[in-house]
Protein backbone atom coordinates (compact mmCIF):
# COMPACT_ATOMS: atom_id res chain seq x y z
CA UNK A 1 0.00 0.00 0.00
CA UNK A 2 2.59 2.00 0.91
CA UNK A 3 4.41 1.60 -2.39
CA UNK A 4 0.87 2.53 -4.04
CA UNK A 5 0.91 5.74 -2.28
CA UNK A 6 4.47 6.84 -3.44
CA UNK A 7 4.02 6.07 -6.97
CA UNK A 8 0.83 8.15 -6.91
CA UNK A 9 2.66 10.84 -5.37
CA UNK A 10 5.18 10.50 -7.86
CA UNK A 11 2.98 10.86 -10.74
CA UNK A 12 0.82 13.62 -8.84
CA UNK A 13 4.62 15.46 -8.71
CA UNK A 14 5.14 14.73 -12.40
CA UNK A 15 1.73 15.65 -13.91
CA UNK A 16 2.22 19.35 -11.72
CA UNK A 17 5.77 19.89 -13.38
CA UNK A 18 4.48 19.06 -16.74
CA UNK A 19 1.42 21.68 -15.62
CA UNK A 20 4.42 24.45 -15.02
CA UNK A 21 6.47 23.65 -18.40
CA UNK A 22 4.04 24.65 -20.54
CA UNK A 23 3.78 21.68 -22.03
CA UNK A 24 -0.02 21.12 -22.37
CA UNK A 25 -0.47 24.47 -23.01
CA UNK A 26 2.13 23.73 -26.52
CA UNK A 27 0.08 20.73 -26.59
CA UNK A 28 -3.73 22.16 -26.85
CA UNK A 29 -2.37 25.16 -29.22
CA UNK A 30 -0.60 22.76 -31.60
CA UNK A 31 -3.32 19.79 -31.75
CA UNK A 32 -3.14 19.13 -35.60
CA UNK A 33 0.83 18.56 -35.43
CA UNK A 34 0.89 16.79 -32.39
CA UNK A 35 -1.34 14.45 -33.93
CA UNK A 36 0.33 14.60 -37.19
CA UNK A 37 3.78 13.64 -35.77
CA UNK A 38 2.04 10.95 -33.47
CA UNK A 39 0.83 9.05 -36.76
CA UNK A 40 4.44 9.31 -37.76
CA UNK A 41 5.63 7.55 -34.81
CA UNK A 42 2.92 5.13 -34.79
CA UNK A 43 3.65 3.94 -38.40
CA UNK A 44 7.22 3.88 -37.38
CA UNK A 45 7.32 1.40 -34.78
CA UNK A 46 4.17 -0.42 -36.36
CA UNK A 47 5.78 -1.18 -39.55
CA UNK A 48 9.20 -2.35 -37.47
CA UNK A 49 7.69 -3.99 -35.20
CA UNK A 50 5.45 -6.28 -37.78
CA UNK A 51 8.51 -6.59 -39.20
CA UNK A 52 10.54 -7.93 -36.22
CA UNK A 53 7.28 -10.08 -35.70
CA UNK A 54 7.51 -11.94 -38.79
CA UNK A 55 10.77 -12.54 -38.99
CA UNK A 56 11.94 -13.44 -35.48
CA UNK A 57 9.23 -15.84 -34.25
CA UNK A 58 9.56 -18.04 -37.61
CA UNK A 59 13.12 -17.54 -37.27
CA UNK A 60 13.05 -18.71 -33.52
CA UNK A 61 10.57 -22.07 -34.44
CA UNK A 62 13.09 -22.91 -37.30
CA UNK A 63 16.61 -22.78 -34.60
CA UNK A 64 14.75 -25.05 -31.96
CA UNK A 65 13.82 -27.75 -34.64
CA UNK A 66 16.14 -30.70 -34.32
CA UNK A 67 17.43 -30.62 -37.50
CA UNK A 68 18.49 -27.22 -37.41
CA UNK A 69 19.37 -26.89 -33.73
CA UNK A 70 22.79 -26.37 -34.38
CA UNK A 71 21.86 -22.88 -36.05
CA UNK A 72 20.69 -21.57 -32.73
CA UNK A 73 24.01 -19.88 -31.15
CA UNK A 74 25.01 -18.78 -34.42
CA UNK A 75 21.52 -17.03 -35.06
CA UNK A 76 20.76 -15.58 -31.18
CA UNK A 77 24.48 -14.22 -31.24
CA UNK A 78 23.72 -12.00 -34.90
CA UNK A 79 20.77 -10.71 -33.44
CA UNK A 80 22.40 -9.87 -30.09
CA UNK A 81 24.35 -6.88 -32.46
CA UNK A 82 20.96 -5.67 -32.86
CA UNK A 83 21.20 -4.75 -28.50
CA UNK A 84 25.07 -4.02 -28.15
CA UNK A 85 25.66 -1.39 -30.42
CA UNK A 86 23.71 1.82 -29.50
CA UNK A 87 20.61 2.39 -30.96
CA UNK A 88 21.88 6.15 -32.33
CA UNK A 89 25.21 3.99 -33.62
CA UNK A 90 22.41 2.02 -35.78
CA UNK A 91 21.10 4.54 -37.30
CA UNK A 92 24.25 6.16 -38.33
CA UNK A 93 25.38 3.36 -39.82
CA UNK A 94 22.64 2.23 -41.63
CA UNK A 95 21.96 6.09 -42.81
CA UNK A 96 25.37 5.86 -44.43
CA UNK A 97 23.84 2.83 -46.64
CA UNK A 98 20.56 3.55 -47.20
CA UNK A 99 20.60 7.91 -46.42
CA UNK A 100 17.97 9.51 -44.72
CA UNK A 101 14.50 9.33 -44.23
CA UNK A 102 11.63 7.01 -42.23
CA UNK A 103 12.66 3.90 -44.22
CA UNK A 104 16.58 4.03 -42.76
CA UNK A 105 14.66 4.18 -39.27
CA UNK A 106 12.19 1.50 -39.75
CA UNK A 107 14.89 -0.82 -40.94
CA UNK A 108 17.08 0.23 -37.81
CA UNK A 109 14.05 -0.35 -35.48
CA UNK A 110 13.60 -3.80 -36.87
CA UNK A 111 16.78 -4.46 -36.44
CA UNK A 112 16.96 -3.83 -32.73
CA UNK A 113 13.81 -5.40 -32.08
CA UNK A 114 14.52 -8.68 -33.43
CA UNK A 115 16.82 -9.90 -30.35
CA UNK A 116 13.87 -9.75 -27.70
CA UNK A 117 11.10 -11.43 -29.70
CA UNK A 118 13.99 -14.29 -31.14
CA UNK A 119 15.25 -15.19 -27.59
CA UNK A 120 12.01 -15.40 -25.85
CA UNK A 121 10.13 -17.30 -28.48
CA UNK A 122 13.27 -19.72 -28.43
CA UNK A 123 13.24 -19.96 -24.53
CA UNK A 124 9.74 -20.53 -24.89
CA UNK A 125 9.78 -23.70 -27.11
CA UNK A 126 12.30 -24.89 -25.17
CA UNK A 127 10.62 -24.48 -22.20
CA UNK A 128 8.57 -26.81 -23.17
CA UNK A 129 7.96 -30.21 -20.71
CA UNK A 130 9.30 -33.20 -22.54
CA UNK A 131 6.86 -35.31 -21.18
CA UNK A 132 4.10 -33.26 -22.61
CA UNK A 133 5.72 -33.95 -25.95
CA UNK A 134 6.27 -37.46 -25.03
CA UNK A 135 2.43 -37.45 -24.17
CA UNK A 136 1.42 -35.87 -27.73
CA UNK A 137 3.30 -38.30 -29.67
CA UNK A 138 1.95 -40.86 -27.83
CA UNK A 139 -1.60 -40.13 -29.16
CA UNK A 140 -0.08 -40.16 -32.83
CA UNK A 141 0.76 -36.65 -33.68
CA UNK A 142 2.64 -35.72 -36.23
CA UNK A 143 5.52 -32.91 -35.65
CA UNK A 144 3.93 -30.40 -37.65
CA UNK A 145 0.85 -31.09 -35.17
CA UNK A 146 2.98 -30.89 -31.70
CA UNK A 147 4.22 -27.51 -33.07
CA UNK A 148 0.84 -26.01 -33.49
CA UNK A 149 -1.10 -27.61 -30.71
CA UNK A 150 1.19 -28.02 -28.16
CA UNK A 151 4.38 -26.39 -28.48
CA UNK A 152 3.41 -23.01 -29.47
CA UNK A 153 0.32 -22.81 -27.14
CA UNK A 154 2.86 -23.32 -24.32
CA UNK A 155 5.12 -21.24 -25.58
CA UNK A 156 2.57 -18.07 -25.88
CA UNK A 157 3.43 -16.62 -22.59
CA UNK A 158 7.04 -16.11 -23.53
CA UNK A 159 6.58 -15.28 -27.03
CA UNK A 160 4.04 -12.30 -26.53
CA UNK A 161 6.24 -11.42 -23.85
CA UNK A 162 9.53 -10.87 -26.02
CA UNK A 163 7.20 -8.94 -28.43
CA UNK A 164 5.47 -7.17 -25.78
CA UNK A 165 9.16 -5.84 -24.55
CA UNK A 166 10.30 -4.89 -27.90
CA UNK A 167 7.52 -2.66 -28.86
CA UNK A 168 7.48 -1.18 -26.10
CA UNK A 169 11.10 0.01 -26.10
CA UNK A 170 10.50 0.56 -30.11
CA UNK A 171 8.47 3.15 -29.18
CA UNK A 172 11.09 4.99 -26.99
CA UNK A 173 13.30 4.37 -29.75
CA UNK A 174 11.70 5.65 -32.44
CA UNK A 175 12.12 9.21 -31.23
CA UNK A 176 15.57 9.30 -32.29
CA UNK A 177 14.43 8.49 -36.07
CA UNK A 178 13.82 12.53 -36.16
CA UNK A 179 17.91 12.75 -35.98
CA UNK A 180 18.27 10.92 -39.89
CA UNK A 181 14.67 12.69 -41.12
CA UNK A 182 12.70 9.80 -40.37
CA UNK A 183 9.87 12.21 -38.16
CA UNK A 184 7.98 11.07 -35.37
CA UNK A 185 7.60 12.89 -31.81
CA UNK A 186 11.14 12.98 -30.98
CA UNK A 187 10.54 16.32 -33.95
CA UNK A 188 9.46 17.93 -30.17
CA UNK A 189 11.96 16.34 -27.99
CA UNK A 190 15.25 17.61 -29.60
CA UNK A 191 13.54 20.75 -31.06
CA UNK A 192 12.83 21.28 -26.91
CA UNK A 193 16.32 20.35 -26.73
CA UNK A 194 17.88 22.56 -29.07
CA UNK A 195 15.35 25.45 -27.71
CA UNK A 196 16.11 25.05 -24.05
CA UNK A 197 12.53 24.55 -23.69
CA UNK A 198 11.06 22.29 -21.61
CA UNK A 199 7.60 22.45 -22.70
CA UNK A 200 8.28 21.61 -25.78
CA UNK A 201 10.48 18.78 -24.80
CA UNK A 202 7.88 17.34 -22.28
CA UNK A 203 5.05 18.06 -25.07
CA UNK A 204 6.85 15.06 -27.37
CA UNK A 205 8.03 12.57 -23.94
CA UNK A 206 4.83 12.47 -22.46
CA UNK A 207 2.85 11.32 -25.29
CA UNK A 208 5.75 8.68 -26.08
CA UNK A 209 5.27 7.61 -22.63
CA UNK A 210 1.56 7.84 -22.94
CA UNK A 211 1.88 5.55 -26.32
CA UNK A 212 4.20 3.06 -24.87
CA UNK A 213 1.99 2.74 -21.57
CA UNK A 214 -0.92 2.20 -23.87
CA UNK A 215 0.38 -0.35 -26.20
CA UNK A 216 1.76 -2.73 -22.97
CA UNK A 217 -1.94 -2.71 -21.92
CA UNK A 218 -3.09 -3.48 -25.26
CA UNK A 219 -0.47 -6.34 -25.71
CA UNK A 220 -1.64 -7.34 -22.55
CA UNK A 221 -5.66 -8.07 -23.27
CA UNK A 222 -4.66 -9.32 -26.42
CA UNK A 223 -1.91 -11.93 -24.03
CA UNK A 224 -5.44 -13.13 -23.02
CA UNK A 225 -7.19 -13.38 -25.25
CA UNK A 226 -4.54 -15.77 -27.36
CA UNK A 227 -3.10 -17.73 -24.69
CA UNK A 228 -5.33 -20.49 -23.94
CA UNK A 229 -7.68 -20.50 -20.48
CA UNK A 230 -6.09 -23.52 -19.35
CA UNK A 231 -2.77 -22.26 -19.20
CA UNK A 232 -3.66 -18.87 -18.06
CA UNK A 233 -5.17 -21.11 -15.02
CA UNK A 234 -2.08 -23.43 -14.52
CA UNK A 235 0.05 -19.91 -14.64
CA UNK A 236 -1.97 -17.85 -12.22
CA UNK A 237 -2.10 -20.48 -9.40
CA UNK A 238 0.88 -21.06 -9.80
Amino acid sequence: MSIRIGLLILVALLVIYVIKSGAFQFMAANVDDLIFLAGQHLKLVAISSLAAIFVAVPLGIFVTRPKFKRFEFITVNIANVGQTIPSIAILALVMSYLGIGWKTAVFALWFSSLLPILRNTIAGLNSVHPAILDAGKGMGMTQRQLLLKIEIPNALYAIIGGIRTAVVINVGTAALAFLIGGGGLGDLIFTGISLYDTGIMLAGAVPVILLAISIDLLIGIVEKLVIPKGLQRNVETI
